[in-house]
């Protein structure tokens, strides 16, 4: 049994599980799915953190194990539905790509500046 998937369709499907993993772990939109399987934990006088109260909050949060739980349910839209899943693919393929390079143009343009500032007080 082999898969006929193309390069360019598997490096979507990596993009889109990305993309949908960043989604639900980290994404204000999706912070009403995990809102109910977390818990504050105040782990100093002044400080608190959101913590998982279950196991499946556990796995809301975790970027690893929503990671493999988002790459099952592309792979599988993409076996099983296809025609409406190359979509969702699609969509989420030019997000994810954008993420990772926002995230890499957006840090050095923060270096950039933080070293222009660095510079400055040199003077």
């Amino acid at each position: 049994m082999g898969l006929d998937i193309t390069w360019i369709d598997f490096t979507m499907l990596i993009l889109a599980s990305y993309r949908l993993t960043h989604l639900i772990v980290f994404d204000k939109i999706t912070e009403f799915i995990r809102k109910p399987f977390l818990t504050t934990k105040k782990i100093s006088p002044t400080e608190t953190k959101k913590v998982p109260k279950s196991t499946f909050g556990y796995l809301l949060t975790c970027y690893w194990c929503t990671g493999v739980w988002s790459a099952i349910f592309l792979g599988l839209t993409c076996l099983w539905i296809p025609d409406i899943a190359k979509y969702i693919i699609f969509i989420l393929a030019i997000a994810g790509g954008q993420a990772i390079l926002e995230s890499f143009v957006g840090v050095n343009i923060k270096r950039t500046a933080l070293y222009a500032e660095e510079t400055e007080e040199m003077k």
